[in-house]
């Protein structure tokens, strides 16, 4: 018996076992702990979304898994400089095998079809057909200086700092934000974090429902629910009267934060999918700014390249901040949505370690009312039928007005600086429209008492970006072990040239001519300084290519300015940082336009790199950027008694201008303008956004006011118009001379360059306006002259710029016998010759290429021989 009992009880004993196993395998808790959690990540690559992504990275891989990353293209980042700066982070945290996810050339068709791979670079309800488009959200985030210039570079530091892979991203090649996202969530459970807009994840919600029961949570940073100020009952909605949001000035919308205001309709979408929601807002990031004892005790822990990263980027923002509270308004706004998300999904049914959380009913507003009135503002509402693009019902939450843009009148109230539009307000509200979602509040204190860190997050921050686990491999200056930055410098001042200021946007063309002109002789031409027109083909962060260009060929002595990022007239009248586009809008954001010229085709990283760089770093003055104007005027100061500069522009004519209005032109020889097209024949323009506008060209039609004044002027111009460019555009022909060149490291480049143009445009049907980039060099060509086998003719027509009323003719250069301008224009020229002479001058070896490639760098760099090497 005695025997039985004992058998009995482990039996029992066994079982209880079993079932308390069970119970464990069917929790949560156990499938955390078994099992890696698999997070995607859609960012803006924002300064604090770098921070945000190493506190992930820096993770036990075996707790959570950071399965991909996609790029929000919409936001406070150009997806070109975005994409590359994120593989440069990835690879000096030894994390290449991550995918990343930007752009897409798919479109939402009028029969309301979401086509595949939608580029997320405008908001939903904006999205057509193009990558082209309005800007009616993201205007409130500046291009320049304080917004998307320092993001793209992060204030300089991105090339200063971190090292340079393999990965890049390459022309039909990058996969697009859609396919990573399908991949990643269709291969299982996964939590998404988002860091800027929503429309990425929005996008795949809509076209792929039935895989958001993979989406196990979504933790957003984002929005302001309830407003922050003195009052101790603040936490109770509608004591407090102090401002919600964060976009300035506020005289429009005071409710929005920026990246729920980035897509209102997208975040709507997003919130009322269904699928468990964490919002960290405003309200609760407020209460851990980056205060002083934070910083300091920062500044004294850089024990990883990750936290010197960090800091490096924290410090700038904290040196070039405007006013004297950075200490108050700069808080750590993503990183800690990450380690509020972290530390939620440790503790599903426990407390978090960082923040008071609180259960909340939030809708987002889309529109304003009154609802179901039309006033033009509105795109998701086809009120000629009734069907619409997302079957939105007239009278209903989206039917009202959407903010237009930082000066809608409708949002402006009379005698107030506070305006009444709430487009992208994360409000609480009951009933039909509420979502019932888990709400950050406060930032918990320190535990410790005695810290000088008073947040748990502080320490937390600190302590996981310098631990020596998942940490970084190197920099650019340990990458290699004889790294060094050389500066070229010739002595130009006895050589006397033809003094020439190059005035450009940075497209494929302007690099082909600035080479070319580096490549004549200096007693030819001599090249004063560059202009960077910041409202063209290219973002202003593409500078840095041109600093590249310039140091492969051994003339970092040339200076280099950057221009307005605005035409003239569209800057805010009280806030000139943000502006509209309403004609920068034409230039395509995704392939064909801004992401393939701010990467030069994805070459870009085949150059080699500058010491010089665009940077907001104050510890380096001698380093500090330099206005197009600043260029204008040391170009003028260095020319020798008697002398005058010519100007070649090929671009918005926005820096001219600005140069017309300095009233100081009586140094300017002449000014060889290429763009511009006269109506001739019914031949058409190249505005192929812009299909009313049949007869306009893109540099005219960019700023067409800033035309206006130099076609004004009584300055000489010479224009290369674009007929005259079209003839002389033919990839086969310039790429079969450049075949039979001498072997330069310049003429190999072009070669490349212009082979891969022509590729895509024989592939893809984005890149069938590339061969237009072609005629740009021609201004370079004739600027030069001594050419007499080139059979140039010219013609003299009295040219008159449209430069406002309607927009299918702004832009548009019209011949008028009374009013217009005397201009000389190129009628003619001998392609053959040309051709000839172009492949001829880039095969020369004189003005040859100092140090021809990064690859060619990386050899000196891994070698003992860079430093005996001194210019």
């Amino acid at each position: 018996m005695a025997l039985l009992a004992t058998m009995l009880l482990k039996i029992l004993v066994w079982l209880q076992i079993m079932v308390l196993r069970l119970d464990v395998l069917n929790s949560g808790d156990y499938y955390a702990q078994a099992q890696p959690r698999r997070i995607l990540v859609d960012t803006d690559m924002d300064g604090d979304d770098v921070f945000a992504l190493l506190y992930l990275l820096k993770q036990n891989k075996t707790e959570f898994d950071l399965q991909a990353i996609t790029i929000n293209a919409n936001g406070w980042s150009d997806a070109g400089h975005a994409v590359n700066h994120l593989y440069d982070l990835l690879f000096m945290m030894d994390r290449d095998h991550i995918p990343v996810g930007v752009g897409g050339e798919g479109a939402i068709l009028p029969n309301h079809t979401i086509l595949s791979d939608v580029g997320g670079y405008l908001p939903i309800i904006d999205q057509r057909s193009s990558t082209a488009g309005n800007c009616r959200y993201r205007q409130a985030i500046p291009v320049g200086h304080g917004g998307r210039l320092g993001v793209n570079t992060n204030h300089g530091l991105r090339r200063a700092f971190l090292p340079q892979g393999d990965r890049r991203y390459i022309p039909l090649q990058q996969p697009s934000t859609q396919k990573v996202m399908r991949d990643a969530i269709s291969a299982g459970p996964i939590t998404v974090f988002l860091l800027g807009s929503h429309t990425n994840l929005a996008l795949f919600l809509i076209a792929h429902p039935h895989l958001k029961k993979n989406i196990e949570h979504i933790y957003a940073m984002g929005g302001a629910v309830r407003p922050t100020c003195n009052n101790p009952n603040s936490s109770k909605a509608g004591l407090c009267e102090e401002d919600f949001g964060n976009l300035y000035p506020q005289d429009t919308n005071p409710y929005a934060e920026f990246n729920i205001f980035e897509d209102p309709f997208a975040a709507y979408t997003v919130l009322h999918s269904g699928i468990p929601f964490t919002l960290i807002p405003l309200d609760a990031t407020r209460t851990i700014p980056v205060d002083e004892n934070f910083y300091l005790a920062f500044e004294n822990k850089q024990n990883t390249y990750e936290a010197q990263y960090s800091f490096k980027t924290l410090k700038i923002v904290h040196d070039t901040w405007p006013n004297s509270d950075f200490y108050k308004q700069y808080c750590m706004w993503d990183s800690f949505m990450v380690g509020v998300a972290l530390s939620q999904m440790r503790n599903s049914h426990g407390e978090n370690e960082f923040a008071e959380m609180e259960y909340m009913n939030i809708t987002v507003i889309t529109s304003n009312e009154p609802y179901g009135t039309s006033d033009g503002s509105n795109p998701l509402i086809d009120w000629g039928s009734s069907n619409t693009i997302f079957k939105i019902e007239k009278n209903g939450v989206h039917g009202g007005h959407v903010q237009l843009g930082m000066q809608d009148q409708f949002c402006l109230v009379e005698g107030g600086h506070k305006g009444k539009c709430q487009d992208g307000y994360t409000k609480e509200v009951n009933g039909t429209e509420a979502v019932e979602i888990l709400v950050a509040t406060i930032a918990k204190p320190n535990q410790d008492s005695g810290s000088s860190l008073g947040k748990e997050f502080y320490k937390s921050f600190l302590d996981v970006l310098n631990q020596p686990e998942q940490t970084g491999r190197f920099n650019i200056t340990t990458q290699f072990p004889y790294y060094e930055e050389i500066l070229y410098k010739p002595d130009m001042r006895k050589l006397k040239g033809k003094p020439v200021v190059f005035d450009m946007d940075m497209s494929v063309g302007d690099f082909v001519a600035l080479l070319y002109m580096l490549k004549l002789p200096a007693e030819l031409i001599n090249l004063k300084g560059i202009l960077i027109s910041g409202n063209g083909w290219a973002t202003s962060a593409t500078v840095d290519v041109v600093y590249d260009i310039l140091h492969m060929m051994g003339r970092d002595d040339i200076p280099v300015g950057l221009g307005n990022v605005y035409a003239v007239g569209h800057a805010h009248p009280f806030y000139p940082a943000i502006g509209h586009c309403m004609y920068s809008k034409a230039v395509p954001q995704g392939s064909g336009g801004f992401l393939d010229s701010d990467t030069l085709y994805g070459l870009a990283r085949d150059l080699p790199r500058s010491p010089r760089r665009y940077t907001e770093d104050t510890d380096n003055p001698e380093l500090t950027k330099r206005t197009a104007l600043d260029v204008w005027k040391s170009s003028v100061k260095s020319l020798n008694p008697g002398a005058k500069i010519t100007i070649l522009t090929s671009a918005p004519l926005t820096n001219l201008a600005e140069i017309v209005r300095s009233e100081n032109t009586s140094v300017i020889q002449d000014i060889y303008i290429v763009g511009g097209h006269i109506r001739q024949d019914n031949e058409k323009g190249n505005l192929f956004t812009v299909p009313s506008n049949e007869y306009a060209e893109f540099n005219i039609f960019l700023d067409p006011l800033a035309a206006k004044t130099v076609f004004d002027s009584k300055l000489d111009v010479t224009l290369i118009p674009l007929h005259i460019q079209k003839q002389v555009s033919s990839f086969p022909k310039i790429l079969n001379n450049l075949k039979l060149a001498n072997r330069t490291p310049e003429a190999l480049f072009v070669q490349r360059l212009l082979s891969r143009l022509w590729r895509l445009q024989q592939n893809n049907n984005r890149y069938l306006h590339v061969d237009t980039f072609l005629g740009e060099i021609l201004g370079a060509v004739i600027l030069a002259g001594n050419h007499p086998e080139l059979n140039e003719e010219f013609n003299y027509k009295l040219l008159k710029v449209i430069a406002e009323g309607d927009i299918s003719e702004i832009g548009q250069l019209i011949i008028d016998e009374n009013q217009g301008k005397r201009v000389k224009v190129l009628k003619n020229v001998n392609e053959d010759a040309y051709y000839d002479h172009f492949t001829g001058v880039f095969g020369d070896h004189k003005q040859s290429a100092v140090i021809g490639s990064f690859w060619e760098q990386k050899i000196i760099w891994s070698t003992s021989l860079s430093s005996n090497n001194s210019h």
